[in-house]
């Protein structure tokens, strides 16, 4: 009794398949586009609106702003350095919120059209250089942390009122008569420079927090802040933008000016990092040596491999070139002939005519055969591979039948 054996066919890849596979990755990156979508929207208010007078955020200062309003003074907010020249006039306060991120252009722009009109300037956290435009006799030492301290100057306004949020950086001059606020370390968090003849004074606040709405109840914040910008019936909220058309009137800065200097250092040190490893990877530690193969390749495999890519690649020419070449070499020692004379034509050619006596090799043409051009088609190829081994037969099968003789030495 004979039983069929069934046979089990491979399984398709359905869709089904598909979607076991790649279910996996799809839901990993499904989880990391949401927790990315998640943190933008919990962090997406957190410094939106800052210092912005119109922003009811926690780093936003509308609090202080309808303050201001209450106690008469006006509130004009502008986002250019023309704007805010411009509105700078008279009996005014100039509030600039980020006073570093405006170009030297700007910088010198706004103190012109501010430096002879009376009023206040108020720099938050200004560093070298608008310090250098604004303030060239103050200088702007390390910064600390924002905590409450005490007024400990003379000035009316931080007298008033008392304990203050201040921190940041700290600054020294020696300007005659300079009020020096709120210190840490002997080095003033908030320094009033007093105003020329002809001008204004200037004011400096290491940090602005202290305008911040969720700080403005706090301690005298609430104070410090409207007397210092409620000086005057017109305060210019001046919030510098990245869009202002004036930033771009410098010398336009390449990508590399962008880079701070410690990453061009570090970019440098992988540079050279990856040169060793080239070098390392590359080096040579001697002469090539030969390794065993894994396994035993036969010859005809190998011969049938390099026929195949002959083949495929329609190298007659090459392989008639190996074909010749390897019956001239195995003619050679049975017809006397020196291995090193045996692809020299004017050698070999006369040694096998003599050898020929009769056989089925024997009429062909022998130059054409071993040293002639190569083939015009695949068959003419396989003809002239069967012409070689008639040729090879025959001699061979001479020099088994021939006679030995033993010559004298």
């Amino acid at each position: 009794m004979t039983t069929a054996t069934a046979h089990t066919p491979t399984p398709s890849v359905t869709a089904r398949h598909v979607w076991n596979r790649s279910r996996g990755p799809l839901s990993a990156l499904l989880l990391l586009v949401l927790s990315g979508v998640v943190l933008a929207a919990l962090q997406s208010g957190e410094q939106h609106g800052r210092l912005d007078p119109r922003s009811a955020d926690r780093a936003g200062s509308q609090a202080l702003s309808r303050l201001l309003a209450a106690q008469g003074v006006s509130t004009h907010v502008v986002t250019t350095s023309e704007e805010a020249a411009a509105a700078a006039g008279p009996d005014t306060t100039l509030l600039v919120t980020d006073p570093d991120v405006l170009t030297q252009n700007q910088l010198t722009g706004l103190y012109t059209a501010t430096a002879h009109t009376t009023g206040r300037t108020v720099l938050l956290a200004p560093g070298p250089a608008p310090l250098d435009t604004f303030a060239p006799t103050v200088q702007a030492e390390l910064p600390v942390s924002n905590e409450a301290r005490r007024p400990a100057c003379a000035l009316p306004d931080a007298r008033r009122a008392g304990n203050a949020l201040l921190g940041g950086p700290r600054y020294t001059t020696s300007t005659p008569g300079a009020d020096r606020c709120y210190p840490s370390g002997g080095k003033a968090t908030l320094l009033r420079l007093p105003a020329p003849a002809d001008g204004r004074d200037t004011v400096l606040l290491g940090s602005p927090e202290l305008l911040y709405n969720q700080h403005l109840d706090e301690h005298g914040n609430a104070s410090l802040a409207l007397q210092l910008l409620g000086s005057h019936k017109h305060l210019v909220w001046y919030l510098p933008s990245v869009s202002d058309p004036t930033s771009t009137q410098d010398e336009q800065r390449g990508l590399l000016d962008l880079v701070p200097s410690g990453w061009g250092w570090a970019l440098l040190q992988l540079a050279f990092a990856a040169l060793l490893a080239a070098l390392w990877r590359a080096r040579r530690l001697g002469p090539l040596v030969t390794e065993k193969l894994p396994v035993t390749v036969p010859a005809a495999e190998t011969t049938e491999g390099h026929a195949r890519l002959y083949e495929q690649a329609n190298a007659r020419d090459r392989a008639a070139a190996v074909l010749r070449a390897a019956t001239r070499t195995r003619l050679a020692p049975l017809l006397g002939v020196p291995a090193a004379r045996a692809h020299a034509p004017e050698t070999l050619l006369p040694a096998v005519q003599a050898h020929l006596i009769s056989a089925p090799g024997s009429g062909a043409d022998l130059p054409s055969l071993l040293f002639g051009p190569a083939p015009a088609d695949d068959r003419a190829l396989v003809q002239l591979a069967d012409h070689l081994d008639a040729l090879e037969s025959s001699i061979v099968s001479q020099e088994r039948h021939a006679p030995r003789e033993h010559p004298d030495r």
